[in-house]
């Protein structure tokens, strides 16, 4: 990889943007419209990354094959896109550090598994859509990472090798499509991962415990 780095490519939920509260209020809010008890929010938090699924089995125990699960999976997908952004932000330190891929004149993207129906007004509301260089989500490809297709997609909207850019991930899917891609990547332990541990065997190339050391380890890579 260059030094520095000829673009940033960042998953979006748990490492670019803190999603996790629309997330908890959606899912409380739904279990309180069937009789239930809210959850608490880090027993919801942890499971974020792994979507609208992992939302539907932390907060009603359905996995698909139960014949209430779709209701509730579109219920709460319905309830997520009224609310996109209410409480959805950058994490902290993560400003600075967009501002300085800016001003380095360094092209940053998002590729995410995030759906194009909630990552577009998503980024609006944030007013990032009118910052970032590429946005990948799962509709412009024909395989969702894993599979490195939507990094390949996003180096090549910007004009750069995936060998010479950074992939930054919370979760081990996004560290493997990276790796696939070729490209230098870096695991993020601040994002939404149920064993924080786990992230030292998924052989990313760098590892950054908070915003402040990810900015670090682009700077001076």
């Amino acid at each position: 990889m260059t030094n520095p780095p000829a673009t940033v490519l960042f998953d979006l939920d748990g490492t670019l943007v803190d999603t996790a509260p629309d997330f908890i209020r959606c899912l409380n809010e739904l279990r309180v419209q069937r009789g239930l008890a809210a959850l608490p929010a880090e027993q919801i938090r942890r499971s974020v990354s792994n979507g609208a699924r992992a939302m539907i089995e932390v907060g009603f125990g359905l996995v698909p094959e139960d014949p209430d699960y779709l209701e509730h999976h579109t219920a709460f997908l319905d309830l997520y896109e009224a609310g996109v952004a209410e409480e959805t932000r950058l994490f902290p330190g993560m400003e600075e550090l967009l501002n300085w891929l800016e001003q380095a004149t360094i092209p940053w993207g998002i590729v995410t598994n995030k759906p194009e129906r909630f990552t577009t007004p998503l980024l609006h509301a944030l007013g990032l859509d009118t910052r970032c260089a590429a946005v990948i989500c799962p509709d412009h490809v024909e395989q969702r990472k894993p599979h490195p297709e939507s990094l390949m997609l996003a180096c090549k909207q910007i004009g750069v090798e995936p060998a010479h850019g950074i992939y930054v991930g919370d979760h081990h899917r996004d560290i493997e499509a990276g790796r696939k891609a070729g490209m230098t990547t870096i695991a993020v332990r601040y994002g939404y991962i149920e064993h924080p541990e786990e992230i030292d065997r998924w052989h990313a190339d760098l590892i950054a415990d908070t915003v402040n050391e990810l900015t670090k380890l682009i700077q001076y890579r």
